[in-house]
């Protein structure tokens, strides 16, 4: 089938919390099919058995009309019996995909103990101390930006990223701390850096922790238009300077490096959290 032959499916993330499991998984699936076309809709905090059987009505009202080619799509990670059950009434005008379904039974049965049912049991101790990881990791991020760091600071990070302005430091860092409690300092090789061909020196002593960002020009332009349209800053010229100078910097110092041009922050914090050898705060 080609792309445009393909209608635009509306798909329903459900859950009994804010939903940021359904939303993962059900695009992460969905993310394999790229010649469909989908239009979300996150439906969170679905803990009543009224909120279900509004759900149920939003997702048949969308369904009215459209054929199997064209029907919702449904992500549910409702965990109460009675929520789920109403749920699963839509079948016949939606496909539904119940997330924990397919798990509980077999993991019941590994571990010897029932499944609790319980709402948002995710958040329990293990996670409240691991919350406040994150927290701490994102104020870490966001006070270490740009380079506003000391050498003393910089001994409580556990990874700091060094690249040209707008190489995606800044959002790798927010996303380090918000998904895994990485902390996370971000430093701007800048022409001064370029001119000596050396690191700043408060960071040869980090430099197990270094990791490099590099992007392809052209992309880099684009990104520094936005901000400083028509400025040397943004000059196609002078990003193919800043580059090539900030990997041949790079490779002189030895700092294990990657291309962001192309891959999702996601990728990004993969690679980085594998070559440093962090684990993550789950």
């Amino acid at each position: 089938m080609n792309e445009s032959a393909s209608p635009t499916r509306t798909v329903f993330f459900v859950s009994d919390g804010t939903g940021i499991t359904a939303g993962t998984l059900g695009h992460s699936l969905l993310a394999q099919f790229s010649g469909a076309r989908f239009n979300s809709r996150n439906m969170p905090f679905v803990d009543t058995l009224d909120k279900a059987r509004d759900c149920m009505r939003q997702i048949r009202e969308t369904a009215q009309g459209t054929d199997s080619r064209s029907r919702p799509i449904v992500f549910s990670t409702l965990v109460n019996p009675e929520t789920a059950a109403a749920l699963r009434d839509v079948a016949g005008h939606a496909l539904l995909f119940d997330l924990f379904e397919h798990f509980i039974d077999p993991l019941e049965q590994e571990l010897g103990q029932p499944f609790t049912h319980t709402v948002g049991c995710f958040h329990g101790n293990a996670e409240s101390s691991n919350y406040k990881k994150r927290i701490e990791a994102m104020n870490f991020a966001m006070s270490h930006d740009d380079g506003i760091s000391s050498a003393v600071d910089l001994n409580d990070a556990d990874v700091i990223l060094v690249g040209v302005s707008r190489s995606g430091k800044t959002p790798t860092s927010i996303y380090l701390a918000m998904q895994f409690g990485v902390k996370a300092a971000n430093y701007p090789l800048i022409p001064e850096d370029f001119e000596r061909n050396k690191l700043p020196g408060e960071l040869h002593k980090h430099r197990a922790k270094l990791f490099g960002l590099s992007i392809a020009p052209e992309r880099l332009t684009q990104l520094r238009q936005e901000r400083r349209p028509n400025s040397h800053y943004a000059n196609l010229e002078n990003c193919r300077y800043e580059v090539e100078a900030a990997q041949k910097l790079m490779r002189r110092e030895n700092i294990r490096w990657l291309d962001s041009t192309t891959k999702s922050i996601e990728e990004i914090s993969a690679t980085i959290m594998q070559t440093v050898h962090i684990e993550p705060a789950y």
